[in-house]
């Protein structure tokens, strides 16, 4: 064997591994018995020991080396694993593989400490185990930054290469005003009544798969399970996610579902013969998310989605006090007071990012104690949303990611949205009669188009290259706001 296939043989295996670790904390969060989580947290770390000395093992840099002088320089596949394989080798080699272990352990604990406050209400409950997390992600941080370089930097590497959050800050701030004027345009026009009456779970978990199904979720390859907080997990021949149901609002189920679907289709097509491989996944959560977001939002919030959409819930649940499927398009949009980001409409979602991605940066500068927190984020909700968060479930403790270190995560869910937009009207250029389709029920040649222009492409290219060649223009926020005004400026009346 040359030295190329040797080092994919070797990664192959990393990657395999690297599933397996992700399995434990799939489990974690829809099926362990609560009083596992000791033992959850030391194997968490063993795992991450485990990975560790394989993604830092030496014969990685000489594999490395000799691969690179093997190679025909228009080897466009093979120079790009080596791309993906010499990055995650030169971040691991910065991080101790003690502190890697003990994240992995913290982490799996706050995790279930996180779940009691939540449900307690309790935020000081959760202090301490925050406190610990963010102590062992700023040291990380710092490893990866070196000397001069920014902590915060650093890790949103782990979710957006080539990012820095001065960039994103400036394109976030961009968007903040035309949204803040939308939102405030709309919310003058009154209150849309919502949905009446109450929603069978059983009823929300049938059509929640009839939709994963339309969306092309291969229950094949995946499954559906419940969980406090919907997530999408695993790669390749195992992509799995979760949903969660309330019996007063069955669009938290049934559009929860669709946004992880955007996640686990993005995973499942990506190119079979990348499979287990540097290349054989997401390239960035913002790319990620835009698949969740264009499929949740642009497709499945469309006025021709949303009629289809109604005729299958009256056949469900009967009348639920809304008239006809113009009114029904009216309530899945309807801006409103709310304190869930997941919930949020797409107007104020961003807001409710932004407030997540300043108080994060604040507390991995050290400009912000966890103790702080909590009024932190209630001081600065009210700023945005004029009025007050009720409970912490609603406010600092709604979120699962700063328990488990998501630390620099927050803005890719804004990036997402963005670049959603730039995708939408690329989608829209090319399927111009795409509306047909959608008033069917029909999403497949949108999704198809998705697949072909981004999924398929798995990490080959860089994160803004898959959208520029997608789109054929450099990313922008402008596409996502004139899709947002031209949506919902007619509800202002």
């Amino acid at each position: 064997m040359g030295a190329y296939a040797e080092l994919i043989a070797y990664q192959r295996e990393t990657e395999a591994l690297g599933q397996v670790a992700g399995r434990l904390s799939w489990d974690q969060e829809t099926m362990m018995p609560r009083g596992a989580a000791a033992q959850r947290a030391e194997e968490s770390a063993a795992m991450q020991g485990v990975l560790h000395a394989r993604r830092s093992d030496p014969r990685i840099a000489d594999w490395l080396a000799a691969a690179e002088a093997e190679l025909a320089q228009e080897d466009t596949v093979a120079r790009a694993q080596l791309r993906e394989i010499r990055r995650g080798y030169e971040r691991t080699l910065k991080v101790p593989a003690a502190l890697a272990m003990a994240l992995a352990r913290e982490t799996a604990l706050a995790q279930g400490i996180w779940a009691e406050a939540r449900a307690e209400e309790d935020v000081a409950r959760f202090l301490p185990a925050l406190s610990e997390v963010l102590r062992l992600r700023r040291e990380e941080g710092a490893a990866l930054a070196g000397a001069g370089g920014d902590a915060y930097d650093a890790l949103l590497q782990d979710y957006e290469p080539e990012a820095t959050a001065a960039e994103l800050a400036a394109m976030f701030g961009a968007m903040r005003p035309r949204l803040v004027a939308l939102r405030d345009k709309v919310q003058g026009a009154g209150e849309v009544p919502g949905l009446s009456g109450a929603f069978d779970t059983a009823l929300q978990l049938e059509l929640s798969r009839e939709l994963a199904l339309a969306f092309g979720y291969d229950l094949n390859r995946g499954r559906i399970d419940r969980a406090v907080h919907p997530f999408s997990s695993g790669s390749g021949a195992d992509v799995r996610i979760t949903t969660r149901t309330d019996p007063s609002d069955p669009f938290n189920c049934l559009y929860s579902t669709i946004h992880e679907v955007g996640h686990a289709c993005y995973e499942q097509a990506v190119d079979p013969d990348f499979g287990l491989s540097a290349l054989g996944r997401g390239v960035s959560m913002g790319v990620h998310e835009s698949q969740s977001r264009i499929y949740e939002n642009q497709l499945g919030r469309s006025r021709a989605f949303c009629g289809w959409l109604y005729g299958r819930m009256r056949e469900k649940f009967g009348d639920f006090g809304v008239a006809d499927e113009e009114a029904f398009f009216r309530v899945v949009n309807r801006l409103g007071r709310g304190y869930i980001r997941t919930e949020a409409d797409e107007v104020q979602y961003n807001l409710h990012v932004l407030l997540r991605f300043d108080l994060e940066r604040a507390l991995v500068a050290g400009d912000l104690l966890p103790g702080d927190l909590e009024a932190a984020w209630n001081d600065r909700f009210q700023r945005d949303f004029g009025y007050a968060v009720p409970k912490p479930s609603q406010g600092v403790l709604q979120d699962v990611h700063w328990s488990v270190g998501l630390f620099g995560y927050f803005p890719t869910y804004s990036l997402g949205n963005l670049y959603a937009g730039c995708l939408h009207a690329a989608l829209r250029r090319d399927l111009p009669d795409l509306d047909a389709d959608l008033a069917r029920g029909d999403p497949s040649r949108a999704t198809g188009w998705l697949r072909e222009k981004v999924q398929r492409h798995g990490a080959l290219y860089g994160p803004r290259e898959v959208i520029e060649r997608a789109c054929g223009a450099a990313p922008s926020e402008a596409p996502l706001l004139e899709y947002l005004e031209e949506k919902f400026t007619p509800f202002a009346g």
